[in-house]
């Protein structure tokens, strides 16, 4: 085999984020009854939320705000879009939605049976996540993914973020592995793909979306099946 060690990423390659994330908002949205708050369409909140989310992610990423700067200013700028200033509302929110997240449990079609397909053919497989510790465990665990994974490295644990190279040194340290064995697998072009290369890995871009590649993985797919095309 080329290669030993597959480094995963999580949310959005096998943890579909965006299906699981609505599901958890909306029972927040009805739990906290926003509706009788000003805001009387659910998917025009989520639309908020998701472009605050993804706009604050990036700053995240690259070290212009705190975790948790990002965790209660997505839900006080959605909130903000529909005329409610209220910190101790999106404070609560952010602290709910995060309890309720990592019980939701929807996967990627084919998500269980090519980690098993791998399993088999003896890889030894991680996780690298830039998602926070105790909610990423808990996704884990509530999806039945742990034990197809040896190591699980987030960006707290590691103290550093995909795509900077020292979060992919200390997977190598933690896994017991070297770049030139390993290949990183992931949607993000940004944190998976350059990350990855930047640490000397081969690189796989699971491209779901069928998005325009910018970043020049070593291969794309577009399911998680093709995979058995290239492990």
């Amino acid at each position: 085999m080329k290669y030993r060690h597959l480094f995963f990423d999580l949310d959005h390659t096998l943890w579909d984020f965006e299906t699981n994330a609505k599901q958890a908002m909306e029972e927040i949205y009805q739990t906290l009854s926003l509706s009788d708050k000003g805001i009387p369409d659910f998917d025009a909140f989520y639309d908020r939320y998701s472009y605050h989310n993804h706009r604050l992610w990036d700053r995240y990423t690259k070290g212009f705000i705190k975790q948790d700067e990002l965790r209660w200013k997505r839900m006080w700028l959605a909130l903000l879009d529909f005329k409610l200033a209220d910190e101790p509302l999106s404070r609560r929110m952010a602290a709910e939605f995060l309890e309720l997240l990592p019980t939701k449990n929807t996967l990627f079609p084919y998500t269980v049976e090519i980690l098993q397909y791998l399993q088999e053919k003896n890889y030894r497989m991680h996780l690298v996540t830039n998602g926070f510790e105790k909610v990423q465990y808990g996704k884990i665990k509530q999806a039945n993914l742990a034990g197809f994974f040896d190591q699980v490295i987030t960006s707290e644990a590691s103290n550093s973020l995909k795509p900077n190279r020292e979060i992919f040194e200390y997977a190598f340290s933690k896994a017991g592995a070297q770049a030139g064995e390993s290949i990183m697998i992931g949607d993000n072009q940004d944190a998976d793909i350059e990350g990855g290369k930047n640490a000397g890995m081969d690189t796989i871009f699971v491209n779901h979306l069928h998005a325009e590649p910018y970043s020049k993985p070593t291969y794309i797919v577009y399911h998680l099946k093709e995979l058995e095309n290239i492990l």
